[in-house]
């Protein structure tokens, strides 16, 4: 049977008039969910919603909020979830937000998710957050991360495994060296992993059990993951 593309799912999508209320996207470093939560945005016509963005915002902004993530940060501490939450609260309340959202990194632990789906309650959210965790293999994700390689002039980026430049270590555009970043290596990948697990499986948990999860293959073509997301959306909505 042929996989349903893109451009197939949307149609369904649009024509049954799917409201997609809060979408949770899940997955592993690397497994390419900013990708997908700007194309599913494109396509429902939401935002994404980000923590880091919303961060950087009320920092940017100097909110209340933001002056004592400021000072927590500076620190060099990790902005504890009230304040996280508070700020989440404040982004969800804004107006594009009434037909849905995606959410990309948050709730990321289970004391989030829970705070999360007593929040939609008590502002009587029509519709609850359903989750959708997008499966890459472990192999391909270490391939997808240790084989980055980047521009500092044009910021394009390539990867050795699966798009190599022309010539090796240099930018196709400017001939600039390419370099790997910090982060980029198997030892911070590994400890990314185990930091992810640990937080993020009793989410999964936590979804699995009201009912409202589903995971698609990861290790698929942009369009046909994003079209997987779309898919079991409507499944979760039905």
């Amino acid at each position: 049977m042929k996989a349903p593309s893109l451009e197939e799912d949307t149609v369904s999508a649009v024509s049954r008039k799917l409201i997609p209320g809060p979408i949770l996207l899940l997955g592993a470093p690397g497994v390419g969910k900013g990708t997908q939560a700007q194309e599913l945005a494109k396509v429902w016509k939401i935002p994404q919603i980000s923590t880091g963005d919303i961060l950087r915002g009320n920092v940017a902004r100097g909110t209340e909020v933001g002056k004592l993530a400021k000072e927590i940060m500076g620190r060099g501490e990790l902005v504890p979830d009230d304040l996280v939450n508070r700020m989440v609260a404040a982004r969800l309340a804004e107006p594009d937000t009434s037909e849905g959202y995606i959410l990309d990194g948050f709730p990321r632990t289970l004391g989030q998710a829970e705070w999360l789906d007593k929040h939609l309650a008590e502002e009587n959210s029509p519709l609850p957050v359903v989750a959708v965790s997008i499966r890459v293999g472990y192999t391909q994700l270490l391939r997808r991360i240790t084989g980055r390689r980047t521009c500092l002039a044009c910021q394009h980026i390539y990867n050795v495994y699966t798009q190599p430049p022309k010539s090796a270590m240099v930018c196709d555009v400017d001939g600039t060296p390419l370099v790997q970043r910090a982060d980029d290596t198997e030892r911070v990948f590994e400890e990314r992993m185990r930091t992810y697990e640990s937080q993020t499986t009793p989410v999964i948990e936590h979804y699995h059990s009201l009912g409202r999860f589903a995971e698609v293959d990861g290790e698929q073509a942009v369009d046909r993951v994003a079209a997987g997301i779309l898919a079991a959306a409507e499944r979760l909505r039905s």
